[in-house]
């Protein structure tokens, strides 16, 4: 910096720069600097009319000449060492103190350069975004923000008039990480970012990337959040998980939009707190082992449902603060409930606070819109290849999982990752290296979260939403799968809703959709999903989507569930069809609640506890889920009579017969082969009256008879229920079945 001819002042070309706030450098200018002729301090105070310095140790160090008369003040100071600075400001108006953001040194240091210019760093967000820490024994926040391109990066508040001028930061070379420590500002504190682009335009304010908080919609600030460590319980919870592999454990999922579950009697969101209080005890008494919850990371748009969000380490500001969301998720573990967050990395939305053009340039997108543009969405494709993008997305996977204790992450639109064609013409997308169409930066992405995620974080579990038959979703990378733990089979959840859709009569044609899925059914880890996907845009709820008067409704959906439940994968459902919700989802509004009065519905939502129930007690229907050992049909070819019969089973436990009978023809003396011969319990009947069925059955026992002609050791003859599932299992030898 050129010095005029007093030798330790600053020249007129330094003071007109920092004071129109186009100075590259500002910590070479500001603060206290050592100069030839001592040391020196320079402010910029904007309304300050006199300016006095003090001392870290409160000694008063002298009043400053004012050099500019927008408030850029210098002066020699009697001082023998760095250290912080403070400053009592007046003018006609009053006095006020300024801690001086110039004299404090960086807070990163060398190594957190070398791990975030290789791509490794594996606690970014514990370095970057806002952080409230003491610093050189001040109290304050630590900003930090990578926009390698831009000229200057200003943090802006209400704590200093949302004027770039005024905390201009120190940009660390190599690295393109700017960063400011900002004194006297503490949690609750509104930020975002100033960027003025390589060209010297002025940028549209920028929320943070790593902001922890976010202000509530429609506003789009950052928020400093509060450091203050949580208090988890749920040690013994998570000891337990670490021990599980959940292959061969039963996984039922409830998939919840927290805006929509239920709202306040005003029709506002309830709280963190008050979902803690009602959903959990309310998913506990159902059964299900899981909360899936649609993304809660903070997002601009209710319709969205959060799968465009601009805030990815925010858990939103509709239902409260961070500590909040803690305590759900605190309150699920205490239930013996795992908490599963849909998680966003296959695209991004365009608002302008948003990672778009973030300096300026194309920097955690493409520039090429073959590359970085999304057609469906009208969104942004993050640059997978680029080290720094793929490090703030695998970093927000594995805070997720630590700061909030979360048992799973659901990656949201797999398939749209893998394909570099994905919904795009020929011309349309640039193919790979090798002149294909996989996608390979985002496969080695995958392949690192999935890893990352597994080897930190025992117990937890990464599911992909992927609807192609790409090879390997769900086989480990070292032998060059994804390294998911489970893949939602879209198929088997498009073929079976196309079947149960079809009038009865004409289901005989259709058979193979409800039979197809054991053709591919143990070549991923699969969750079997009935999800927030089937109930919205003109398709109908479920019950909806059955053919028929109101009681074959009713009947045909019943059937359907205890169908899935029996069928091997991991079972999820969403809100709202655990008890036949009629009207098509909205997230602007809560579940028709009081359906629950009516019996019919309220005969679904018993079922569904009851599945549960069996799903979670009988080993041989979760423990080989994953295998092709637990399935073996009885019955998969009667089409005439829409009966199918398969048997579940896994060692050291006693099998369990599921046996559906998809039309409305009760069938009397229906023979069924069966794996052992003696006295069988009917452990489900959907036609129950319990479930709002017509009661009929088989008395709750049925005697399976040795069998001589070879095939199945037994067979059983059953009273099937007309458009209703069965349970069987085996209960012990008996003289009559000898």
């Amino acid at each position: 910096m050129a010095m005029s001819k007093a030798g330790w002042q600053a020249d007129a070309e330094a003071v007109d720069a920092i004071v129109a706030g186009r100075h590259s450098d500002p910590f070479g200018v500001l603060g206290l600097q050592e100069t030839p002729d001592g040391w020196v301090v320079r402010a910029f105070v904007p309304h300050a009319e006199t300016l006095e310095a003090f001392a870290a140790d409160g000694t008063a160090l002298g009043a400053l000449t004012r050099r500019h008369a927008e408030g850029f003040f210098e002066g020699k100071v009697a001082i023998t060492q760095r250290q912080p600075i403070r400053y009592r400001a007046s003018n006609a108006g009053g006095e006020w103190s300024v801690q001086d953001p110039y004299s404090f040194g960086p807070v990163l240091g060398p190594m957190d350069d070398y791990y975030i210019a290789e791509g490794s760093h594996l606690r970014l967000f514990d370095k970057l975004g806002a952080h409230a820490i003491s610093f050189e024994g001040v109290e304050g926040v630590h900003f930090a923000v990578w926009a390698p391109n831009a000229r200057r990066v200003s943090v802006v508040g209400p704590f200093n008039d949302w004027d770039g001028r005024r905390h201009a930061m120190r940009l660390r070379l190599g690295t393109g990480i700017w960063e400011v420590f900002v004194p006297g500002v503490g949690p609750g504190t509104l930020y975002k970012y100033e960027i003025v682009g390589a060209d010297g335009t002025l940028l549209p304010l920028k929320a943070d990337p790593y902001a922890r908080q976010s202000e509530m919609r429609p506003k789009t600030a950052s928020v400093v959040a509060d450091p203050t460590p949580f208090d988890w319980t749920d040690a013994d919870y998570m000891e337990r998980r670490a021990e599980r592999d959940w292959r061969r454990t039963p996984m039922a999922i409830y998939e919840v939009h927290l805006g929509s579950w239920r709202r306040r009697a005003d029709g506002t969101f309830m709280s963190y707190d008050q979902l803690a209080e009602q959903l959990i005890p309310y998913a506990q008494d159902l059964g299900f082992t899981h909360i899936e919850l649609l993304p809660i990371t903070e997002h601009p748009y209710d319709p969205s449902w959060g799968y465009q969000p601009t805030g990815l380490y925010a858990p939103t500001a509709r239902f409260g603060d961070p500590a909040g969301f803690k305590r759900f998720v605190d309150a699920a573990h205490a239930a013996g409930l795992g908490v599963i967050l849909d998680w966003v990395p296959a695209h991004f939305p365009t608002d302008e606070h948003g990672l778009a053009r973030f300096d300026g340039t194309a920097l955690y997108e493409h520039a090429d819109p073959r590359q970085g543009y999304h057609p469906d969405w009208n969104t942004a494709i993050y640059n997978f290849g680029r080290r720094e993008v793929s490090a703030f997305l695998v970093n927000n996977a594995l805070y997720w999982l630590e700061e909030f204790h979360l048992d799973g992450l659901r990656v949201d639109a797999v398939a749209s990752m893998l394909y570099l064609d994905y919904s795009r013409k020929q011309g349309e997308w640039v193919p790979n290296q090798h002149g294909g169409n996989q996608n390979l930066e985002a496969v080695a992405f995958l392949q690192r979260v999935n890893a990352e995620a597994y080897r930190l974080h025992p117990g937890a579990f990464m599911i992909a939403e992927e609807s192609t038959s790409w090879s390997g979703v769900s086989a480990p990378t070292h032998a060059g799968g994804l390294g998911f733990g489970f893949k939602w089979n879209m198929g088997f959840m498009n073929d079976t809703l196309r079947y149960m859709s079809r009038n009865p009569i004409h289901r005989r044609f259709h058979h193979h959709d409800m039979t197809f899925a054991a053709l591919y059914g143990f070549s991923e880890n699969f969750v079997l999903p009935l999800s927030h996907d089937e109930v919205v845009h003109g398709k109908g709820s479920l019950i909806e989507k059955m053919p028929g008067d109101d009681w074959q409704q009713f009947a045909g959906l019943r059937a359907y569930y205890a169908f899935m439940w029996a069928w091997p994968g991991k079972k999820l459902l969403f809100m709202g069809q655990e008890f036949a919700q009629r009207e098509e989802w909205s997230e602007a509004k809560g579940l028709d609640w009081w359906l629950l009065d009516a019996s019919m519905h309220e005969g679904i939502r018993r079922l569904i506890g009851d599945l549960n129930a069996a799903y979670r007690g009988l080993p041989a229907l979760y423990e080989r889920d994953c295998e092709p050992e637990g399935f073996g049909w009885l019955i998969g070819n009667d089409h005439a009579n829409s009966v199918f019969a398969w048997v579940r089973q896994t060692p050291g436990s006693d099998p369990v017969v599921a046996i559906a009978n998809m039309t409305p023809v009760p069938r009397e003396g229906y023979r069924v082969p069966m794996p052992k011969a003696g006295r069988w319990r009917e452990r489900i009947n959907t036609d129950a009256g319990w479930y709002g069925g017509s009661n009929s059955g088989n008395q709750g026992i049925v005697i399976a008879h040795p069998a001589k002609d070879g095939g199945w050791p037994a067979y059983a003859d059953f009273t099937l229920p007309p458009l209703a599932t069965l349970y069987l299992v085996f209960e012990a030898d008996d003289d009559q079945g000898r």
